[in-house]
């Protein structure tokens, strides 16, 4: 494997290594919560700000990974389409997503705390849809779209976001809450086939030395041209 090749793999490794650890104790804290609320169970206290804690680091961690990958592909699938003028609009797009996301744990009001959850979300978007990520399908029509891992992982940084920026709202009020469950409903079956899809998709990318010799490939016929000879022995 060459240092692109490592590059590649930073993406599920962290995701294996701290995401998914991760939301195992978010969901765990999660269930007692929700025991010592509703059950009235005898645990301690301090599982509800631990549970929104870790849920927030959880949040950071996805958005990271998101940012991580995509970094990683666009600066090294195409980098002679990485014109000075290109480059620094995108790093610009970067900067500005990861202070939305730092703004965002810091934020005290409602309205600011809404407007940087969408102003991170739309830059981690901006960054996806870039040329040189690749994606299934862009068309909601499509069942390929519903099956990406890169629209699966869009989706779970939205829910992700929403529970961070409406931790205030959540503890104080019901509705906030049962809202909250169902996002977290939903994010939990979108981890699972994010777990799913991202092993299928790394059974696609072939390593950088092998990509000339596996993008000859006819993918819809699912045939390859036969190998080149191999040459004459030295007499």
């Amino acid at each position: 494997m060459t240092t692109t090749d490592w590059l590649w793999v930073l993406h599920p490794a962290l995701a294996v290594v701290l995401v998914y650890p991760l939301l195992g104790l978010v969901l765990r804290l999660a269930q007692q919560t929700r025991q010592r609320r509703v059950q009235k169970l005898k645990l301690p206290p301090s599982v509800g700000g631990e549970h929104v804690d870790f849920g927030r680091w959880l949040a950071a961690a996805v958005v990271g990974i998101e940012l991580l990958a995509m970094v990683v592909v666009i600066s090294t699938k195409q980098p002679s389409a990485l014109t000075p003028g290109r480059s620094g609009l995108l790093l610009l797009v970067l900067a500005g997503t990861v202070a939305a996301l730092v703004a965002l744990w810091r934020a005290k009001e409602a309205i600011y705390r809404a407007s940087f959850a969408l102003l991170c979300w739309a830059g981690v978007i901006g960054l996806g849809l870039q040329p040189e990520v690749w994606r299934l399908s862009d068309n909601p029509l499509d069942p390929a779209f519903w099956q990406s891992h890169f629209w699966g992982g869009m989706g779970l940084t939205g829910l992700m976001l929403f529970s961070v920026a409406a931790r205030p709202e959540i503890l104080r009020q019901l509705r906030w809450r049962r809202l909250h469950i169902t996002a977290n409903v939903i994010a939990a079956l979108i981890f699972v086939a994010q777990g799913i899809s991202g092993p299928r998709d790394l059974l696609e990318i072939p390593l950088s030395w092998q990509k000339s010799v596996v993008y000859a490939c006819d993918f819809t016929n699912k045939v390859c041209p036969p190998p080149a000879p191999a040459p004459a022995p030295q007499p």
